[in-house]
């Protein structure tokens, strides 16, 4: 297992559509670890494989390791097959934009249908914190980010720090090669 670079907002390939996995194969097998050994290490609770560069539809979550124990979820093809019309607002971060939350209002419960790592079909119900982390990866399939869900001006201002940021790290790594 390796653990991946995650794309850091307003990286272009955060903004697109991700593809269906034709097949559950070795590659997306190990596709799946990797972004779990890199979820964990970052650390987080769920990431999508755009946000490490890989426009397809792949999603890993868990959020049972917070408490030490893991129970990660590894979603291929996932797909929202029902949501409450309930929704409630649940403050957000995100892998990809370091350092950054807002407030997101979501449908309170969702039903998912995905494959996992062996290809089988599953459905799963989710709420609380479960729903908001697979509602919030499922976007990054879609190129929305949370900040997609807030006011513009928010929006601009957390985006503006983070391209601020951006170039600041390229500096300080040209310094320490030339250096």
């Amino acid at each position: 297992m390796a653990i991946l670079e995650i794309l850091v907002a307003p990286d272009p390939r955060l903004k697109t559509r991700a593809m269906p996995v034709a097949v559950v194969d070795d590659r997306i097998r190990r596709l799946l670890d990797d972004m779990l050994e890199t979820m964990y290490a970052a650390p987080g609770i769920g990431l999508a494989a755009p946000q490490v560069g890989e426009a397809l539809r792949v999603v890993v979550v868990d959020i049972a390791q917070k408490n030490g124990v893991r129970a990660p979820l590894r979603m291929v093809n996932p797909e929202i097959i029902w949501a409450s019309e309930d929704r409630v607002p649940y403050e957000e971060g995100c892998l990809s934009l370091p350092e950054h939350y807002a407030d997101v209002t979501r449908p309170r419960q969702v039903r998912v249908r995905y494959l996992d790592e062996t290809g089988a079909t599953h459905e799963l119900e989710a709420e609380g914190l479960l729903a908001v982390c697979v509602q919030h990866e499922l976007d990054h399939l879609e190129g929305t980010l949370f900040v997609d869900h807030v006011s513009a001006l928010r929006r601009g201002m957390i985006l503006k720090k983070l391209q601020k940021l951006k170039k600041s790290q390229a500096a300080e790594r040209a310094d320490r090669q030339t250096g």
